[in-house]
């Protein structure tokens, strides 16, 4: 398992697991959720393609698996839906919390 691998899988475990906590409803909003995922993975994950075949960037390898697609490594193509999924549900945690506390 690559570093990068191992960094998402550590940064989005808790949110995922948490997002199943009844009372938070989290999954309601499914088909926005699953809008927002996938046009930020087409938005950034475009602007990353960019970015690696103009070289303005690259990725170490020995820091990520080495399975690409389309010129990015897996890894970065997860890291546009975990991270976001993590704001977002962080977000939706928060909501709740603040509606709980009032």
């Amino acid at each position: 398992m690559s570093k990068y691998m191992a960094l998402l899988i550590l940064s989005g475990i808790f949110p995922f697991l948490l997002s199943f906590y009844p009372p938070l409803k989290f999954w309601r909003n499914f088909k926005a959720l699953l809008f927002s995922l996938v046009l930020i993975v087409i938005i950034f994950g475009g602007w990353d393609i960019f970015a690696a075949w103009r070289r303005h960037w690259y990725f170490d390898p020995a820091g990520v698996s080495g399975t690409y697609i389309v010129n990015l490594p897996v890894e970065e193509w997860l890291f546009f839906i975990v991270v976001p999924f993590c704001c977002i549900f962080t977000w939706e945690a928060l909501k709740y919390i603040r509606e709980r506390i009032k």
